[in-house]
């Protein structure tokens, strides 16, 4: 594993630096540094570049998300400041920057694909398959982050001669980008269904596969999953309601034919086998606690208090100075000062330390099967099948509950102490809670509710930006936000704005969607 890392670390290196020319370079660099590649040693480049976005790592937790997503979905517990609904250049820039890096190492991938023969390309076709559905899975976050991006043109300095004017790259609207994502996955589906791998190819497949070891059916799943979360994430929008009904009951309808993550067993992550290896989670301590960043948030804990969530006590712990062990959670409408004496004072709830901060066994998560199963709900429900819907949503929940479970099992860190085993009948009780049961919400929208309800639940700061771009797109939970009257942006935003380097040094397409750069502009399928 370290071998593979580190043939994909020396191909590309951004240097982040600011106000100089170098800058336009750094964001869209040229991964030819080394003087002969493959399409193999690119595949695990590629990969691995973005890790730290997908295992948790110190900057993306500390730096991007703790105040940003993870305070916009209330999966935290925060003291209210001047400012705070406005994202910080830091974490934008930087998530920016990486993401162009790892898109630059794919588009050398498919210089050095395009450079083979026929019949090597043929032998090698997985791998352009795999990188792409892992490509689409990064791109499709970040326009739920900006909405418009450069995408077609972008990352193309190697394969343009290093011609910096020329490789300058137009920005592709957000709805075309969504297109031609859900028809290359479509196809992908298809194709994956057919394809024919040598041993040989396969051998190294596995090899340099991180995050699905070569296992062709986990790549179908990966492929079929992914669509139906982009397929939900636009089903609101009226020029994809019908390729969404369509494309979602035909995947739906034909599971030998597209497979989904169905279990545990088959979530889709990158997982931490050895801690001397870059692929770790040890800044995820660190990110996540730092500066109080794992205080619990009211409406997740009294949900949970409510109902009796056996999530609960896998995902947090009651602060050391808590009557009795409640588990409290800090209220985004309390006055600042209160605010700052209950977390300073030990009472209030946080997220498990050994389940989570400081397990550094902890996986990057990509697509869990409870994920896949509140879509599946969702997808059901608005096609009118309540009982399908209903169980759906409740296996949804099940999963979830185990997956917690199972997260401490991999945990090399005892300090929140012994973890009581989950039971079925706890699942089963909680399943017919007043605020979780099925039976009892006896509207489409209210259904809707509880599944979103689940959904922000399991997504919590596990999956961040999914749980962002869920609660936007459903407007379910709803939360209050204290009022910034000292900030022009008075409420958390509905979208990022773009790294500052792009007016600077791709003016004239940055100039092309310049009205929408603000924090008030709607993402399409936000409605």
């Amino acid at each position: 594993m370290k071998k593979i890392i580190l043939i994909g670390t020396t191909v590309l290196s951004l240097a982040i630096t600011s106000c100089k020319k170098q800058d336009f370079a750094d964001n869209y660099a040229d991964p030819s540094k080394i003087s002969q590649t493959s399409v193999e040693k690119q595949f695990a480049g590629f990969l691995s570049y973005n890790r730290e976005y997908v295992l948790p790592s110190y900057w993306n937790y500390f730096v991007v998300l703790r105040t940003t997503v993870n305070r916009y979905s209330q999966a935290v517990g925060w003291v209210n400041s001047t400012g705070q609904y406005v994202p910080g250049a830091a974490g934008i820039n930087d998530r920016w920057n990486n993401y162009y890096g790892f898109l630059a190492q794919f588009r050398e991938m498919e210089k050095v694909y395009a450079g083979m023969t026929t019949s090597d390309q043929q032998l090698r076709r997985i791998y352009m398959i795999a990188a792409t559905i892992y490509l689409y899975d990064h791109t499709q976050k970040v326009v739920d982050l900006h909405g418009d991006i450069p995408f077609s043109e972008a990352g193309k300095l190697s394969a343009n001669g290093g011609d910096y004017a020329v490789s300058l790259p137009k920005y592709d609207k957000a709805e075309d980008l969504y297109t031609k994502m859900l028809d290359d996955l479509k196809a992908f589906a298809d194709e994956l269904n057919s394809i024919t791998v040598s041993a040989a190819i396969q051998t190294g497949f596995k090899n340099q596969d991180i995050i699905n070891k070569g296992n062709m059916t986990t790549w179908k799943k990966y492929c079929n999953s992914l669509r139906l979360r982009m397929l939900g994430r636009v089903s609101g929008v009226t020029a994809f309601q019908t390729r969404a009904a369509t494309e979602t009951a035909a995947i739906l309808g034909s599971p030998s034919t597209y497979p989904v993550v169905e279990t545990n067993t088959e979530n889709v992550q990158i997982k931490v086998h050895d801690l001397n290896t870059p692929l770790n989670s040890t800044g995820f301590r660190t990110g996540l606690e730092d500066w109080d960043g794992n205080v619990a948030g009211k409406l997740m804990i009294d949900h949970m208090n409510t109902n009796a969530d056996p999530r609960r006590r896998a995902m947090f712990e009651p602060g050391p100075n808590a009557a009795g062990g409640a588990y409290i959670g800090l209220d985004p409408m309390a006055t600042a000062a209160t605010q700052t004496t209950l977390v300073a004072g030990g009472t209030l709830a946080r997220y498990n330390r050994s389940t989570i901060s400081r397990n550094q066994y902890f996986p990057g998560v990509l697509v869990n099967a409870a994920e896949v199963s509140f879509l599946v709900a969702e997808a059901y429900l608005k096609a009118g099948n309540n009982t399908a819907a209903k169980t759906a949503y409740n296996a949804g929940i099940a999963k979830s509950i185990e997956n917690y479970f199972l997260y401490r099992t991999v945990s090399n860190d005892n300090t929140a102490g012994a973890l009581t085993p989950v039971t079925p009948a706890e699942i089963s009780a909680y399943q017919v809670m007043a605020g979780v049961n099925w039976d009892l919400a006896t509207t489409t929208a209210d259904k809707l509710k509880l599944i979103a309800t689940q959904k922000w639940i399991d997504f919590s700061v596990i999956q961040p930006l999914e749980n962002w771009s869920e609660v936007r797109r459903l407007n379910s939970p709803v939360f209050s936000f204290e009022v910034d009257n000292a900030n022009a942006q008075q409420l958390p935003p509905v979208r990022w704005l773009y790294a500052t380097s792009e007016s600077t040094y791709n003016t004239a397409n940055y100039n092309q969607v310049k009205a929408k750069d603000n924090l008030t502009t709607k993402l399409f399928w936000d409605n």
